[in-house]
């Protein structure tokens, strides 16, 4: 007994040895910029810029095979910091990839969906939660709006919901300033009064 543990004892070190010798010989240096470029990324995996996934679109961007305005997701925000990270001009969205447009995730009516999981298969970010002839439900802070589930879905128990707005996700809207070089506008009715 004594032996055998001795035994898987040194193999197992042997092992360790060469693994730990394999991971500093044939290590792969990651792209920084890549890094950097995917950070800025919503992360919604939703391919709606013809890449799988934003690791995908972040590694062609880098490369000079994207455009940086490809990213429905990330709208406008993400375009300026794209532009400002890699040194390029800002683009508006290329309306090929879709609309920027307001944060929704979807929700599951769950007196209808029979369980068949396609709709789990299809999440990108295991959003959806659920088992096989089981209700499905969705985890509204993990999912990312991408809608790639609904079409998988026979039962058409999906919908598409704006995002709640709280204390964090609310913007204050800018009030609209007006042009400087346009003369003040005078009250006539006041003019008219004097007469």
């Amino acid at each position: 007994m004594l032996n055998a543990i001795i035994v898987i004892a040194g193999l197992a070190l042997g092992f360790g040895l060469i693994l730990a010798y394999a991971a500093v010989r044939y290590r792969v240096e990651a792209d920084p910029i890549v890094d950097r470029v995917d950070a800025l990324l919503p992360q919604t995996q939703c391919g709606q810029c013809t890449y799988p996934g934003c690791r995908p679109y972040a590694e062609a961007i880098v490369s000079g095979e994207a455009d940086i305005n490809q990213c429905p997701p990330g709208g406008e925000q993400t375009i300026v910091a794209l532009a400002d990270l890699l040194g390029r001009d800002v683009k508006p969205l290329n309306p090929e990839h879709g609309e920027a447009a307001e944060k929704t995730v979807v929700v599951i009516d769950e007196q209808e969906c029979i369980g068949c999981t396609l709709c789990i298969q299809a999440c990108p970010v295991d959003a959806i939660l659920g088992a096989a002839k089981m209700m499905h439900t969705v985890i509204s802070d993990e999912c990312t709006g991408c809608n790639l589930c609904i079409p998988p879905c026979p039962e058409d128990c999906i919908q598409i919901v704006p995002v709640a707005q709280t204390l964090e996700t609310w913007k204050w809207s800018m009030p609209e300033i007006p042009d400087s070089h346009q003369p003040p506008v005078q009250d006539t009715h006041k003019q008219h009064e004097a007469a």
